[in-house]
């Protein structure tokens, strides 16, 4: 792993990413590429392309230009968002994700890290520490797509000898980029509503409990996966992490020891159906003894660093 091609690295999870492997990796062995253009700036050290993952041709033009031996594919509609575009949703995910794979296989590519998600549970799923292996009924397209880029990734590992590895992300909690359309982006929302309005209206509702990760925990695990001895890895696309678990209504009342004078309010919509059917906790044993994962941030540490962060970009 010498050359790495970060595709969406403007997004939520790629923007922190991509930093993360300038400090490790420096910033000449990182191609940081998106959709958007970096208009903000975000990499001005870093070879940057436009790229529409679903366009192949362009994707191996980047590959071969920069010599490129991992590819790290972050580009994918989520799960609000692709319900209200499922069809786009699944161009994007899985001829996206055909695309990666097709090209690592051609090019003899060393490694492809595709993330998949808690999205991939559904009805028929346990609820409560859902393990490893279970039924996937997933209930959004989002999530249909993440159940077939785990079976691809496996598919081709088997057939093809492709190194294909993917965490099944919780929702994702970060201070420095906004989500863009997931079903957990209330609990990044609502820290910038209590610094801001000291009031949230949420679209789930209060016992809606769900599996998340404090975006430094998210770097860490996405790291020690991407690293992590081939030979030890039982699993491929579809490593379950869990950091922390709870309920808008607890982290309300987290959040009330630092504002004591928030308050939250309900207008469950669409998104409280999918989250109905997430779990509430996952089984990570498997990551824990394959990789040595182990979160390092809780409840009480993340809110606390959280309100710090949005406070200092809030305006006076």
């Amino acid at each position: 792993m010498k050359r790495i091609l970060v595709i969406g690295a403007l997004g939520q999870i790629g923007s922190e990413l991509t930093a993360a492997f300038n400090r490790r990796y420096g910033t000449a062995n990182v191609v940081a590429a998106d959709v958007n253009e970096d208009t903000r700036r975000l990499f001005p050290d870093n070879v940057f392309e436009r790229l529409d993952v679903t366009d192949a041709e362009t994707l191996e033009h980047i590959v071969l230009r920069h010599h490129i031996d991992t590819i790290v594919n972050l580009a994918a509609m989520l799960s609000a968002t692709g319900e209200k575009n499922p069809d786009r949703a699944w161009h994007i995910n899985i001829n996206g994700l055909l695309n990666v794979i097709r090209l690592a296989i051609k090019h003899r590519l060393d490694r492809v890290m595709t993330p998949s998600s808690i999205a991939v549970f559904g009805p028929q799923s346990v609820l409560y520490d859902t393990p490893q292996e279970t039924v996937l009924t997933p209930n959004t397209m989002y999530g249909v797509t993440k159940v077939v880029g785990e079976l691809l990734g496996d598919y081709y590992f088997k057939k093809a000898g492709l190194d294909f590895r993917g965490i099944r992300y919780p929702g994702i909690i970060s201070n420095r980029t906004m989500p863009g359309g997931g079903t957990t982006d209330y609990a990044v929302e609502i820290f910038y509503a209590a610094v801001r309005d000291k009031h949230y209206t949420c679209f789930l509702s209060n016992e809606s409990c769900l599996p998340m990760m404090y975006m430094p925990d998210c770097i860490r695990a996405t790291i020690a996966l991407l690293e992590a001895d081939r030979s030890r890895l039982r699993h491929r696309g579809n490593y379950n992490v869990g950091a922390m678990s709870f309920t808008p209504e607890i982290l309300t009342r987290e959040i009330q020891k630092h504002i004591p004078d928030f308050t939250i309010d309900y207008q469950p919509d669409f998104r409280r159906e999918i989250a109905r059917y997430w779990p509430a906790s996952v089984d990570d044993s498997a990551a824990r003894s394959d990789w040595g994962w182990q979160p390092e941030w809780t409840l009480e540490t993340m809110v606390e660093d959280m309100l710090r962060a949005v406070r200092a970009k809030m305006p006076a």
